[in-house]
């Protein structure tokens, strides 16, 4: 119940940054407008934006035969949890990481890199696609598709408002600087919105995983192992979509400009540490 309501506030402030945005755009006529469009946008992210996502990254779904052991230890992992088989995913992507979208447990995804197939343990590689599970568990998905997608489109309004200028209450053109402003406030407050809900995410998931898989030590030795791959190995995928960043296991951007200024998690320290704390 409190997911859902997570999930409410976060669409109702969204919706409000689109109003904002479209007061400047158009006026009032532009709120309406802009209003329309969150509505239309907050139902595609209810019912698409798991699919959307997963396209960005070119995920591809596997099954037993195509990918045995990795589908058979989401399988195991999920019966541990008590949650419906999600369909599961391969992300032809040399950088580990790995996430979970859909918009509750029926109807869940989860999604890994070749790259961390191959960097991980089996014992390791257990410990996140528990994590994963615990997302799905507590009915996170939703809302980090939902943030990825609405974040995203944020951007792209606030660009637009830069380079076709806008219109004030009354109609008259805005000023040219109000447009910068919005341009690059808009998306930092977008990421705040995301910030807010899932540094607490993180660490719930971290917690139900360790739980879900028995091992605590194997999340907290994957999330440093992780770490130290991701320091010199962009995800190009989500370089080109930052919004999503914060529906992975571990931060994938380089941190180079505005892409640093907030980060979505925890430190991989603390987490760890409250990982070897449960022991």
């Amino acid at each position: 119940m409190f997911n859902l309501l997570k999930t409410a506030v976060l669409m109702a402030a969204i919706t409000a940054l689109f109003m904002a945005i479209g007061a400047m755009l158009g006026g009032r006529a532009g709120m309406m407008l802009a209003l329309a469009i969150a509505v239309a946008m907050n139902f595609f992210s209810y019912w698409f934006s798991d699919k959307l996502v997963l396209r960005m990254y070119n995920a591809q779904e596997v099954d037993e035969s195509s990918a045995p052991q990795f589908y058979r230890m989401v399988r195991d992992l999920a019966q541990r949890a008590g949650l419906p088989m999600p369909r599961v995913y391969l992300i032809n992507e040399d950088a580990p990481n790995a996430f979970a979208t859909g918009r509750n447990p029926d109807n869940a995804a989860v999604a890994a890199t070749t790259g961390i197939l191959r960097v991980l343990s089996d014992r390791e590689l257990r410990g996140v696609m528990a994590h994963e599970l615990a997302h799905v568990k507590h009915r996170d998905i939703l809302i980090s598709t939902i943030s990825a997608t609405m974040a995203g489109a944020i951007g792209m309004l606030a660009n637009f408002a830069m380079f076709f200028g806008g219109r004030d209450g009354e109609g008259r053109p805005a000023n040219p600087i109000v447009g910068l402003l919005v341009m690059i406030l808009a998306p930092i407050a977008a990421s705040l919105i995301q910030m807010a809900i899932s540094r607490a995410r993180e660490f719930e998931a971290d917690r139900g995983g360790a739980e879900i898989s028995g091992d605590p030590q194997a999340l907290a030795s994957a999330l440093q192992k992780i770490h130290r791959y991701a320091q010199g190995m962009p995800m190009e995928a989500a370089e080109r979509h930052p919004e999503t960043a914060q529906m992975m296991i571990m931060n994938p951007l380089s941190g180079g400009g505005l892409k640093g200024l907030f980060s979505t998690h925890p430190s991989t320290e603390e987490r760890v540490a409250r990982l070897l704390a449960m022991r």
